[in-house]
């Protein structure tokens, strides 16, 4: 194995078949619902497509690593071992799986064909099974350059896998230009496309660029709706580095980049591709719906800037993706979007059983700009449609590590920024879930609400449920909904949502601790444990039911609610073995009027979770 290849997973067959993007892509808008506590829901799930026939149907997906590829297996990476069960599947399942083998003959791999592995706990998420590797090797190949008024599209047109094309830094490219599909020889060789400039001009690799490098950047500008860069069907092997890419002022845009080849099969996937270091935007007036749409493989965006990404009547996205596989690395990035920051899921993949798998998400800093904020000081008079900051709609194993997420308010939604929300958008595809997520060491502040998860979706058709959701060592503040519209909950989870664990958390909120019931079955198995929050009004509370125990009980299948520092409320209300408080001041932090939400030495629940460790989050391992 070749430890100096820059990543990939997979090889693909290609084809020149191309298909309208899906709904979402064209505006579809969706409603919501799942954002706000049903009335009534009916269940219409069964164990048919319970989990493990599902994760058994991923195998569809055909992909094989090749001998030269470089790959960190989740093994190494985490603590979890891969060791193997079998699960049985059902007929229907199977025949997709048939058919999807048959579709990419020779394509499957262990990686995707494995079950869940037998180590982890029922309510245990699975982490990604695959890593990106996204170190920089320089081409030995050709060096291309492209002055000033040169023909950008001739030169990818000509590069060959190994080549290198250089723009002129500063110069403009005005036009709509596609990653050809390279076929032959050495296609695990990875054509560049970057600036000119020396690298020492440019931040090294893992500091992320911003605006201020603007001068050293070439420009590649689309003067219409159409992609500054796309990718054709099955192209792969590309690195963008150091490039400014936009569109023309006054115009408007569906996608700035988009890395989606018109795929209906796995064979037409593009993959291998990575963002480095690009600074993409749209324009401050225009309507320019989406920075980047991930409808790929094994893509990477890191150390990026992607921002003026907006839209007024439909959702619009830094980055955004439905029909792609994954595995996908999101590292290092400033994500600016006003529907949903980033989003996966959204509108039905062609594809059967398609699901975005194996996504790494860490050190960006995701933030809609107050000059969005209708009221505030600094609103730029445009009413663009802003929803939320992060959503999971269809996506399975993913890891969002060391973040900040910040600046969300109630305005085509109801204010909660994160969102863990299967839907089958238009009711093609009832294999999306959300499953398997991990979401740890962030700080999320400045929001209506916090969190929203929900079990399967039935508005257009049934789905799968959010499953194995960890929340853990999050510092959350500043959820007010007075300030920033909504409710000012920290948690809402509803409608059958399946093993949600929320652990060593400090949270300051307006609202409730936890909003939460179901119309279509109950809730299954909620681990509270270890956090620190305001109990507020309600604290735990349910629809037509008490505060505390009464909620828990009829709208859990099972629960754990213990060790949790909860500052007002009534402890016969709730479960024993808590600790209730007068105020914020009785926890005992380092210092809360500076911020330092540590515990000090003289605090009484120092080493008093049901872990033996300190409560809440533990600052020394969270993103600030």
């Amino acid at each position: 194995m070749n430890l100096n290849k820059q990543f990939h997973l997979c090889k693909w067959l290609a084809s020149p078949r191309r298909r309208a993007a899906p709904e979402f892509s064209r505006g579809f808008k969706p409603t919501g619902r799942l954002e706000n506590a049903p009335t009534s829901r009916e269940r219409r799930l069964n164990s048919i497509v319970a989990d493990a026939t599902r994760e058994k149907m991923h195998a569809h997906r055909g992909l094989k690593p090749t001998a030269k590829f470089r790959r960190h297996s989740a093994a190494k990476i985490c603590p979890h071992k891969s060791k193997q069960f079998a699960l049985a599947a059902t007929a229907v399942m199977a025949m997709g799986f048939a058919n999807a083998c048959a579709e990419a003959p020779g394509k499957s791999s262990d990686v995707y064909m494995r079950s869940r592995p037998a180590t982890l706990a029922a309510h245990e998420p699975e982490p990604p099974r695959v890593y990106l590797d996204t170190t920089y090797t320089p081409p030995k190949g050709r060096s291309i350059e492209v002055k000033a008024g040169g023909d950008l599209q001739a030169a990818l047109n000509q590069a060959k896998p190994g080549d290198a094309i250089t723009l002129e830094a500063g110069a403009t490219f005005t036009g709509n230009f596609t990653l050809p599909n390279k076929s032959g020889s050495g296609q695990s060789e990875w054509i560049v496309v970057r600036s000119s400039t020396a690298d020492s001009n440019l931040p090294p690799p893992g500091t992320r660029i911003t605006p201020s490098y603007s001068n050293v950047l070439p420009k590649i500008v689309s003067p219409n709706s159409e992609p500054a860069i796309k990718a054709a069907s099955g192209a792969h092997h590309y690195r963008l580095i150091g490039l400014e890419i936009g569109h023309k002022a006054g115009s408007r845009i569906y996608d700035i980049v988009d890395f989606d080849g018109g795929q209906t099969s796995l064979s037409q996937v593009p993959h291998d591709l990575v963002v480095d270091r690009c600074y993409i935007h749209g324009n401050p007036s225009d309507t320019s719906r989406r920075g980047v749409a991930l409808n790929s493989a094994s893509t990477a965006v890191i150390d990026s800037y992607i921002s003026e990404c907006h839209e007024s009547g439909a959702d619009s996205q830094a980055i955004a993706g439905w029909n792609g596989p994954g595995p996908f690395k999101i590292v290092n990035n400033y994500l600016e979007g006003a529907g949903e920051n980033f989003i996966l899921g959204g509108a039905d993949s062609p594809i059967q059983n398609m699901v975005p798998s194996d996504v790494e998400f860490r050190h960006n800093n995701v933030a809609k700009p107050l000059k969005w904020k209708m009221g505030h000081p600094s609103y730029a008079g445009i009413r663009w449609s802003v929803k939320n900051l992060f959503e999971l709609k269809n996506a399975q194993r993913v890891l969002i590590e060391s973040n900040v997420f910040e600046y969300n308010w109630a305005e085509s939604q109801n204010g909660f920024a994160i969102l863990f929300t299967p839907r089958n958008q238009s009711g093609q595809s009832p294999w999306s879930v959300v499953q398997d997520v991990t979401f740890v060491n962030n700080a999320l502040r400045r929001s209506g609400s916090g969190f929203n998860i929900a079990g399967p979706d039935n508005e257009a058709g049934v789905s799968q449920p959010s499953r194995r959701i960890l929340i853990r060592n999050n510092m959350i503040e500043d959820i007010d909904g007075k300030a920033w519209g909504g409710d000012g909950k920290l948690f809402q989870i509803i409608g059958g949502a399946e093993y949600v664990t929320i652990d060593h958390n400090t949270g300051f909120a307006t609202g409730n601790i936890l909003t939460t019931e179901s119309a279509q079955g109950l809730n299954v198995a909620l681990v509270f444990t270890n956090n620190i929050v305001a109990h507020n009004a309600y604290g735990v509370i349910g629809t037509d039911t008490e505060i505390g125990l009464s909620t828990l009980a009829r709208w859990w299948k099972s629960y754990v609610f213990k060790k949790n520092v909860i500052v007002g409320g009534q402890a016969s209300n709730y479960p024993p073995d808590n600790y209730f408080i007068n105020s914020f001041s009785d926890v005992g932090f380092v210092d809360m009027a500076k911020g330092d939400y540590r515990l000090s030495s003289s605090s009484s629940f120092r080493n008093a979770g049901a872990d033996g460790k300190n409560i809440g989050c533990n600052l020394n391992n969270t993103y600030r």
